[in-house]
């Protein structure tokens, strides 16, 4: 059964400012989303771009918006395969039980000016 979906866009230029500032990536990404993003050099700020729309639909998908979570409480990660993935931490996970999900589901996307994200959250 689905609990919430969330859908958010970011333009990408935005994320380019933010990532000459490293107090900006630090405050709102994981470690692990910070080591993906600048592994990819000439991507970075479209693969933070990505990653930011998924916190912004992940609040969206939990019907609470993120008032109550710190943004780098979710990390967005990819698997062996490239595959993104949603691993949640601190306030994101207390949020992820209370709203009664036990899955989420994401995809992620970017096309020159725009990354955009959903998040379908399901509870089996």
């Amino acid at each position: 059964m689905i609990v919430g979906i969330g859908i958010d866009i970011v333009e990408i230029k935005r994320m380019e400012y933010w990532t000459e500032n490293s107090k900006l990536i630090e405050r709102f990404f994981h470690s692990e989303e910070i080591s993906l993003a600048s592994s990819k050099k000439n991507n970075a700020a479209q693969t933070f771009a990505a990653r930011f729309a998924a916190k912004e639909a992940f609040g969206k998908a939990l019907g609470t918006g993120l008032s109550k979570i710190a943004l780098k409480d979710i990390a967005v990660i990819n698997n062996e395969n490239g595959k993104p993935q949603i691993k949640l931490y601190g306030t994101a996970q207390e949020e992820f039980i209370n709203s009664g999900a036990t899955k989420v589901h994401i995809s992620l996307s970017h096309e020159k000016e725009n990354a955009i994200a959903i998040i379908i959250l399901e509870k089996e």
